[in-house]
């Protein structure tokens, strides 16, 4: 099974996150497939950057978001209220 999910990165005691695509079973900051976006919780309000085509590519293909990353795309009106990928306007039906 294939996840959205983030990938801590930065320093000790100031992280940012890569918004990445990877098989469930490989660790949290392990091997990935590709990433989708970056999310900085440390700036006021939170920045979330995300590459909508792709995310909506993945999400078509099965792709599972992790809990944070669906509350991510929830806001950034790639999910609905009950997790079904929304059509991104330009993307092939």
């Amino acid at each position: 099974m294939v996840r959205i999910r983030l990938r801590r990165m930065g320093a000790k005691k100031k992280p940012f996150y890569r918004i990445v695509v990877a098989h469930k079973e490989s660790p949290r900051d392990g091997r990935f497939i590709e990433i989708v976006g970056t999310y900085d919780p440390r700036t006021q309000p939170e920045t979330v950057e995300l590459k909508a085509d792709r995310v909506a590519h993945w999400l078509s293909n099965g792709a599972q978001p992790s809990d944070s990353v669906g509350r991510m795309l929830r806001k950034a009106n790639l999910l609905d209220e009950n997790g079904k990928a929304v059509p991104v306007a330009g993307e092939a039906a």
